[in-house]
């Protein structure tokens, strides 16, 4: 099982269980209508043109689709992937219940395919920052610049290294993997390499399942999140052919993407 499946199995399994209808729910927040990025999404959507009065829009880490059916709602024809189906369940029932026809498929955005469908929009819903090796969100940003028309918009919200992940730092608590000299970092309860924005769990078994488990020194982690500084956000998306448009002055991480010529 990949690093960024167990999190994601066990939150959306709770969702059901618990007859909640949104990931902020099992983490405190308010329900299905208050998405992390509604703040942004909404702010954003006026300034945008489109070809069209009824663009098409691609959602990927939909979750249970509370971002699916807010584009649904502002006339877009939206397509929505997340990578557990218990996740797709839910979302499936949440537009039904508001009468809105968005096309739901259970798809790791990891592996989506480079040809197929062009979008006029795609929007990362927190899904980048589960995404923690280079290769995989390479992999990611070329199905995204495959998949979007040239004229589209690349809507982005993830975690950031900011100020209040900044408050989680403990600079004077360091772990050095003997194995590769890599110095790491205390950081909430886990750990992170601050030169790379990985940010790392400790299990608390050897692992039996998961291939990306990585022991350091006496102690087994799982790869939990990327956290880049802004800085390193946008020169990452530049590499990729990304040029960012317009940053949301609430959210640094949160911003919008066109591709480069």
């Amino acid at each position: 099982m990949r690093y960024y499946y167990l999190e994601h199995i066990e939150g959306y399994q709770r969702i059901k269980a618990e007859g909640k209808t949104a990931w902020g729910e099992i983490h405190g927040e308010e329900g299905f209508e208050n998405f992390a990025a509604r703040g942004f999404v909404a702010a954003v959507l006026p300034t945008l043109r489109f070809d069209t009065p009824e663009p098409t829009a691609f959602n990927y880490g939909c979750g249970t689709g509370p971002d699916a059916c807010f584009l649904a709602q502002h006339g877009f024809r939206v397509d929505a992937v997340d990578l557990i189906p218990t996740a797709i369940e839910i979302a499936r029932e949440q537009a039904a219940a508001r009468g809105l026809d968005i096309q739901y498929a259970v798809q790791d955005i990891c592996d989506l395919p480079l040809e197929g469908k062009q979008y006029d929009m795609i929007v990362d819903s927190y899904c980048l920052q589960c995404i923690v090796f280079d290769a995989e969100r390479q992999r990611v940003f070329s199905a995204v610049r495959s998949r979007l028309k040239p004229s589209g918009y690349y809507l982005i919200s993830t975690a950031i290294m900011d100020e209040e992940h900044q408050q989680l730092l403990d600079p004077d608590d360091t772990i050095t993997d003997a194995a590769t000299g890599t110095v790491y970092t205390r950081y909430g309860d886990g750990i992170i390499d601050i030169e790379t924005g990985i940010v790392l769990r400790p299990l608390s078994s050897e692992p039996t399942d998961l291939p990306d488990a990585v022991q350091i020194n006496a102690t087994w982690y799982l790869p939990h999140r990327r956290h880049l500084t802004p800085a390193q956000l946008d020169a990452e998306l530049a590499s990729a052919g990304f040029q960012v448009i317009y940053r949301y002055p609430e959210h640094a991480g949160s911003l919008v993407c066109v591709a480069r010529v």
